[in-house]
């Protein structure tokens, strides 16, 4: 007889293997009473050609925490089986304040109401709700709360980023300059009109790095400590002592 996992892509089953491993090292303990988040969840948005999913997966290997982009969000969104793993690792409080956070985010009007943009915060609270996270776009820091949150926003020079595109990309500068506009553009009416936001604003943000002139090893440098000091300063949100921050070196 065949298991739901063996109808799984092979990055689904990789997803499943490191959900497994991550609820089961896992040493979060829930504070008593009103539940909240049991870890830190950095949330990383960037501009287009900033680098920043190859800054994210930098970030998550030095903390050693699963990455989300947004084909793993989306997946996770749409396959049932995926969604109840995420789901069964949650106790009951967890998944109460899943669903309450959804529908104050509706009901301030901070979310809007598309059936598939549901689905898709429900599965980043879920989550944000164990932490240990990088969450690569998809407006999960507009989603997730600020207070155990490292909300942060990945910039870069518009020609060094037109520059990144058409050699990754193998384009001319027009091309590229074209495609630069066009993320930008549709990743932008994507948080405007699902979070009424509008993402140059730098006050909603945590952290801003400019890669250009940090490079990529010290901007993941850079957010995996900050991400450190707001977990250690959270210790009264039940995150683990053991994340402190270290001396720059």
């Amino acid at each position: 007889m065949s298991t739901p996992d063996a109808n799984l892509s092979p990055d689904g089953l990789d997803f499943l293997e490191a959900l497994r491993r991550a609820s089961a090292r896992q040493s979060f303990l829930p504070m008593p009473g009103q539940f909240e988040p049991l870890g830190l969840t950095v949330a990383v948005t960037r501009e287009t050609g900033s680098r920043g999913g190859t800054i994210a997966r930098r970030v998550g290997k030095k903390l050693g925490w699963q990455v989300y982009n947004q084909e793993l969000l989306e997946y996770l969104a749409q396959e049932k089986h995926l969604g109840r793993e995420l789901f069964d690792t949650l106790d009951e409080p967890a998944l109460t304040w899943v669903e309450g956070r959804l529908q104050q985010l509706v009901r301030e009007q901070n979310l809007s109401q598309h059936s598939s943009l549901l689905e898709l915060a429900r599965v980043i609270l879920a989550l944000g709700a164990r932490g240990e996270a990088v969450i690569l776009g998809r407006g999960a820091g507009c989603i997730l709360p600020p207070e155990t949150t490292l909300h942060v926003r990945i910039i870069a020079p518009l020609a060094d980023r037109i520059s990144y595109i058409s050699q990754l990309e193998r384009w001319t500068a027009d091309e590229a300059a074209a495609q630069v506009e066009q993320r930008d553009r549709r990743r932008g009416e994507f948080i405007e009109t699902h979070f009424h936001r509008q993402p140059g604003d730098p006050n909603q943000y945590d952290l801003l790095v400019n890669s250009s002139l940090l490079g990529e090893d010290l901007s993941a440098h850079l957010i995996a400590r900050a991400a450190k000091a707001k977990l250690a300063a959270g210790h009264k949100h039940g995150a683990s002592p053991d994340f402190v921050p270290e001396p720059l070196g």
